[in-house]
């Protein structure tokens, strides 16, 4: 017998309750000479910030692995709610609420093997998270085009909706990325079916 599947709602803003966790955006090791940090804002189709959206990356280690390392949450004995990271291992992955100004960040590593941070959007009104790529400029070579980086992803856009997936680099160690949900300039979402 085959069940229907069961019908989608919208992802919040229950979410901004559960899914936060005290240093989600502090992916590198405390202290790691090498950490960089993306940040950027999250807007709506007209522009405005949304302040209860969350940002939810993935990547591969700087040195290419993708396993990363279970455990690295602490627990309250007692009430077992996440307390933080223990703040010595890196699992590649963070999870970034917005403020009040729709800003949020995360503090990483470059990844390894791929010029990318891969991204999950949770926001009031979206029936499913959306998901899109952070591309780092300096990972994709010097003129940061898709044929420097050989990603299929980049090379199957035309050069304004490329434009949606790369960061800005506004220092060396700093990447600003502003998710635009609907509007002019909307981020290339993917879809996976």
């Amino acid at each position: 017998m085959s069940h229907a599947p069961t019908p989608s709602q919208t992802v919040g803003p229950f979410y901004g309750y559960a899914l936060p966790f005290p240093g989600g955006n502090e992916v590198a090791p405390a202290g790691h000479p090498d950490t960089v940090t993306v940040h950027g804002y999250v807007l709506d189709g007209l522009g405005a910030p949304v302040p209860d959206a969350i940002v939810e990356t993935w990547q591969p280690a700087p040195d290419g692995s993708r396993a990363g390392l279970p455990g690295s949450l602490r627990h309250d004995p007692s009430s077992g709610k996440v307390i933080g990271r223990n703040g010595v291992d890196f699992t590649g992955f963070g999870r970034a609420p917005t403020d009040a100004a729709g800003h949020w960040f995360v503090r990483t590593l470059r990844p390894g093997g791929a010029p990318y941070l891969c991204a999950a959007v949770f926001a009031r009104g979206l029936v499913h998270h959306l998901y899109t790529r952070v591309y780092l400029p300096d990972l994709l070579g010097e003129d940061g085009g898709q044929e420097a980086a050989g990603d299929p992803l980049l090379g199957s856009l035309d050069a304004g909706r490329r434009a949606t997936l790369i960061a800005t680099r506004t220092d060396p160690r700093t990447y600003r990325f502003d998710i635009r949900l609907q509007g002019d300039d909307e981020t290339v979402f993917l879809e996976f079916s």
